[in-house]
Formats: structure tokens, C-alpha cells, sequence
């Protein structure tokens, strides 16, 4: 017999009944029910229940351990009594008999509970997360998310695409966020970066031939906190094309990731591969106040600025006088709805840092409010007829310049759709939002920026960026959408060694600046690039959604705080003077006191 087990702990069926097993595993729970004790032991796979009684030499053994000790199980399967089979477990008609019992590792007093899925401080959780990962719904998703990963390698294979590793320790990038520096110990001062994403190196293999990569690409990137990714490091499927149009990425991705979609989806809706709806970025932010929207919420967003010209309500009308606009969400059947309905909006509207958010109520074709009443009887009905509202739609408005009213109305239509309960339920809706800008203003800087990737093709070529006003220029660029997340974003690249630099000169950058920062990438260009493009989606995100879960630290092995702090490691933690000296660097932040008698306590004269 095996020295720990004959079976796993999700093995056993009525077809065992009467063998002689060992098991090793967990202990789940114990429960004791005078002078017979049950326990379920716990495995990778699963729980089967163990039964020791007064007759059982394991009953002392097992007695005196504490839940969460690792034991191994000798003993006999029996058929549970039809009135304790436990149907909604897989070993649910059977139990254990324990005649020995062998503790193979004693538990401590637990600093948090494994049974059972109640909430826990995060940073207990994080630090301890060893033990949160035995936890049944965060076990079973990082299991699902490797499956989930196999699934993508699968069907990128079956798409005619090669999986090809890139280098980690690599040059800065601007990818739109602060590198992860690594000290170069055999060139001083030198220093590498870990890739924010691969987009150089694959498009130098299209240079190269290779004609379709993919990759499942770790990420880093210093960023500050956010609540849609982890900090420092993301996982995301990386892929490039030569020779394709977007339509053509568009057309071979859609079966790959509709499809890992349709394989995780447990039953719920997922828009089918082939009818992604392609949104441009201005419809987007004029429909949906956003270019992630969720198409489960079947509202949509109307520009209404041509009824507040000339109007008796006057804030809209002086907005839309001085360039403005006034956009309108639509609350339907809201006649039962009482005053404080709309009241709170408001107040959540200014909670968000707006203005307010203005409304008018309709109850059997009369309205209400004082928009309605200021705007005047007639003018509210040209509106609703415009807006093809019924007698018993409210309509909520947001008003200011583009981009607040766009924004604001974009937050107003989800949290409205919330409300009122209209968010379809078990789907997924996906989409592509096409033809974002290819630059924009910085208010900050005063300048233009790239929009997103710098490496994208501008639609219109040369004669765009010599000719154009640079915010009118539109990318070749896309994203990948899934209720209201960004699960992907791509571009058709910029493979011409001129247009690149052109594209670059407009945001401030020279010729020479170019050549320094992306000499790899431009030197390639000048001997034979095809044209080429491709995407990258979040692996981190799509699992979260697969997974139902809230939060991306639910899908991943050993997340960071949102201080980006590793709680069970320890990282990030202070080097050592020596390892400071082999290296060239002085730390400008204070460094703990010595305790070793002989501890060095200067620091190498090159250094700094």
C-alpha cells in the first residue's frame, strides 16, 4: 500500500463500499457527537467524511488534533444510512471508517478560518495566504483560472499561432506608466526595466518572420493603486499578426476569446463569435458616457443640447450658450417611483464630485420637477417625443462641458440601470470600441499626448499628421470590451521608419529621440517590416469574470496590497549595504541600524 494514499479525498463512490483505503488530507471540520466523531478530510480534489468511534484506535489520535492538521487515514468505506447521504458532495453516499490514524503535521491555533467562505480582513488574509488558499471558492478559482490559461494556449494553437517567450530584463518603454527598475551589477549606473508589455519585441519578431506569436506575457508597471488591476504585475495574452488588416485580427480573435467565453460561461449568455458589435470611440462616449460599456444595461445616453437653446430653464441654456452640452439618460417606468428616488441621485451625483445631476419626473403623461416646469409643458413633450419616452419615464440629465457631462452620464446610466433592475443577469456582452484618437490634449502639460499606443498606425497615414489637426487624427487602435471592463486592447502598428518619427515630432519628441529610445524597433523598420498588428488581453480580468469574482486579488496566487506590498514575503524589503556597494547605489532612504558587531557601515566611494 502507498505510504499515504490509496485514494484522493474525492475518489470514493458507492462502487468502494467495503475496500480498505488510506487517505491523507486536511482536517476540514470535526464534529463530536458523543463518543462518535466525524471529521471531513480535506484534499486538493475534494472531502470524504471519516468516522471514528470508541471501537476505533484513530478515535484518540484524532481527538486531539486541531482542524487544519495533515493526517493520513487507514480504514474502511461503508455505505451511509439513506438518510445521511449527503447529496450535493461527490463522496456524498459513503464515509471512512478509521481503524489508524497518522498525524503527519500538527496544526497550530489558526490566525483565520479555512471552513467556510465569511469575510476576513484582507490583510490577515494576504498574510497568511497559504491558508486563505485552502479556502474552498479562492482554491477553486485559481484552479479554473489555469484551466481557463490551458484553454487559451489551446485555441491560439488551433489559430494558427506559436507560442515564443520574451525577454524580462529589457530597455524602458512608454507604455503609460512608471517602469520597475532592475540595477545592472556589471555596468554601473546602467539600469534594466522589466517589460511593461512585449510590444516592441513582437513586433521585431514580425520583422523577423515569424508571422503569428502569442505569448501569456507576466507585466510590470509601477503603477499607483487601482481597482481594476493588481499592483506591479498582470498577466495578459499577448499576440501579433503580420500581414492583417484590424478587421482580420477582429475576425481571428473573436472565435478565441468568444470561445474561452462560451467554454467557462456555466450556462450564462455570451454574445456569439462573429456578431461582436463594432462601436467608435465617439459613439461610445456619446451612447454610453464611456468607451468600456457594459451592454447588459440597455440604456443609452442622448445628446439633447438643441432643446436647451433657447429655454426657460436657464442653467442649460447659458451651459449650452457658452459651449456646453446637456445629455440625457432616460429612467424608465419610474412613475412609482417617489421624490427621493430622484432627490438621491442628485445627492450621488455631487457625492461623485459633479455638480448635481438635474431631473424630470412624468407620472400619467404629467411631468414634475423644476426643469419641466421652467422648460415649459410643450418643449418637455418635443423632448420626450424626440427621446421616444412614455408617460411614465423619468429622464435624468447631466450638463457642462463635453467631457464632465459625458463622464457623469456615463456613472448616471449604470447606477440608474442598477436601481431600477435592468442590468440583463447571467451574461456576458462583449463588443469592440474602434477608432479611438490618436492623440490628446494634455491639460497638464500643456501639449499633445499619445492616446494610447504610440506604436499605432494614424489613420490617414503621412498625409494626416502633416496636414491634420492632430486631436482630429484617429488610430488604427481598438479595445476588446466586456461588461464595462476593458478585457483587451489592440492596433494595427506603424511600420514605416518616417511616419514613425513624424508621429513621434508631434508630441514633442526628435528624430534622435526616437533613435535612442526605440533604435531596436527603428532600425528594424528600415530592412523590410510587413504590415502588422495584433492585441493583448488581461488574463487577470477575464478569469475574474469567469469566476464571478469581485476583485482581482480572488484570482490570483499571491497578490499585493493595494500598497504594493507582498504581506507573506515581505517584499518589498531593504537591501544590504554590500548589496547596495556590488551594485553602485546609495539608498537616500534611512536604512536600519546595524546589529552584527562587524557590520559594514560605509557605503563603496563610486557609489550614487
Amino acid at each position: 500500500m502507498h505510504a499515504y494514499r490509496t485514494h484522493h479525498c474525492a475518489a470514493l463512490d458507492a462502487s468502494t463500499v467495503g475496500d480498505t483505503v488510506r487517505l491523507s488530507g486536511w482536517v476540514h471540520r470535526k464534529r463530536d457527537h458523543g463518543g462518535v466523531l466525524f471529521i471531513d478530510l480535506r484534499d486538493h480534489y475534494g472531502i470524504t467524511q471519516i468516522v471514528a468511534d470508541s471501537d476505533s484506535a484513530a478515535l484518540p489520535v484524532l481527538e486531539q488534533i486541531r482542524v487544519e492538521s495533515v493526517v493520513t487515514i487507514d480504514g474502511t468505506v461503508k455505505a451511509r444510512t439513506e438518510s445521511t447521504v449527503n447529496p450535493n458532495l461527490p463522496t456524498g453516499a459513503i464515509e471512512v471508517f478509521a481503524r489508524g490514524a497518522t498525524v503527519l503535521s500538527a496544526a497550530d491555533e489558526l490566525p483565520m478560518p479555512v471552513a467556510g467562505e465569511q469575510e476576513y480582513p484582507e490583510d490577515i488574509r494576504l498574510r497568511y495566504r497559504f491558508l486563505d488558499l485552502r479556502r474552498e471558492t479562492l482554491h477553486a478559482n485559481i484552479v479554473r483560472r489555469t484551466r481557463i490559461i490551458s484553454d487559451m494556449r489551446r485555441r491560439m494553437e488551433g489559430a494558427g499561432f506559436t507560442e515564443y517567450s520574451t525577454p524580462i530584463l529589457t530597455a524602458s518603454s512608454p507604455e503609460g506608466a512608471r517602469d520597475f527598475l532592475v540595477p545592472s551589477r556589471i555596468h554601473p549606473g546602467k539600469f534594466y526595466a522589466l517589460p511593461q508589455a512585449p510590444q516592441q519585441y513582437k513586433q521585431l519578431l514580425m520583422v523577423a518572420g515569424f508571422d503569428r506569436y502569442f505569448q501569456i506575457a507576466p507585466c510590470f508597471r509601477d503603477e499607483d493603486p487601482r481597482a481594476d488591476r493588481l499592483p506591479g504585475e498582470f498577466y495578459q495574452l499577448d499576440l501579433e499578426m503580420s500581414f492583417v488588416t484590424q478587421e482580420e485580427v477582429w475576425e481571428t480573435m473573436e472565435p478565441v476569446i468568444g470561445g474561452i467565453f462560451e467554454a467557462f460561461a456555466d450556462g450564462r449568455a455570451v454574445t456569439p463569435s462573429g456578431e461582436f458589435p463594432r462601436i467608435p470611440y465617439d459613439e461610445a462616449i456619446l451612447k454610453y458616457g464611456s468607451d468600456k460599456p457594459d451592454l447588459r444595461n440597455p440604456l443609452l445616453i442622448t445628446d439633447v443640447s438643441s432643446h436647451f437653446t433657447q429655454s426657460g430653464f436657464g442653467l442649460f441654456e447659458r451651459i449650452v450658450g457658452s459651449g456646453g452640452v446637456v445629455r440625457a439618460i432616460p429612467a424608465p417606468g419610474t412613475a412609482d417611483k417617489s421624490r427621493k428616488f430622484f432627490d438621491e441621485m442628485n445627492e450621488w451625483a455631487r457625492a461623485e464630485g459633479h455638480a448635481g445631476l438635474g431631473y424630470v419626473t412624468r407620472k400619467g403623461g404629467e411631468f414634475g420637477g423644476p426643469i419641466a416646469k421652467n422648460h415649459g409643458t410643450e418643449g418637455m413633450e418635443a423632448l420626450y417625443a424626440a427621446l421616444d419616452l412614455g408617460p411614465d419615464d423619468g429622464l435624468f440629465f447631466a450638463a457642462g462641458k463635453a467631457p464632465q457631462a459625458a463622464k457623469l452620464a456615463g456613472l448616471a446610466r449604470n447606477r440608474i440601470a442598477e436601481q431600477l433592475g435592468l442590468v440583463e443577469e447571467g451574461a456576458f456582452r462583449l463588443c469592440w470600441i474602434v477608432d479611438f484618437p490618436f492623440y490628446e490634449w494634455d491639460e497638464e502639460e500643456k501639449k499633445v499626448e499619445f492616446a494610447h499606443n504610440p506604436f499605432s498606425m494614424p489613420q490617414g497615414g503621412m498625409e494626416a499628421l502633416e496636414g491634420a489637426d492632430p486631436l482630429s487624427i484617429k488610430a488604427y487602435q481598438y479595445d476588446l470590451v466586456c461588461n464595462g471592463y476593458e478585457i483587451a486592447s489592440g492596433s494595427i502598428r506603424n511600420q514605416h521608419p518616417d511616419l514613425m518619427v513624424k508621429a513621434f515630432e508631434l508630441v514633442g519628441l526628435s528624430k534622435a529621440d526616437v533613435e535612442e529610445r526605440f533604435g531596436g524597433l527603428y532600425r528594424a523598420f528600415q530592412y523590410g517590416a510587413p504590415p502588422h498588428g495584433g492585441m493583448a488581453a488581461g488574463v487577470d480580468r477575464i478569469v475574474m469574470l469567469l469566476c464571478g469574482a469581485q476583485n482581482l486579488r480572488e484570482v490570483t496566487l499571491f497578490p499585493m496590497n493595494q500598497r504594493a506590498e507582498d504581506l507573506l514575503m515581505g517584499a518589498p524589503s531593504q537591501a544590504g549595504l554590500k548589496q547596495l556597494r556590488e551594485l553602485s547605489i546609495r539608498s537616500t532612504a534611512e536604512q536600519p541600524k546595524a546589529t552584527a558587531p562587524n557590520a559594514e557601515k560605509t557605503v563603496h566611494p563610486a557609489a550614487g
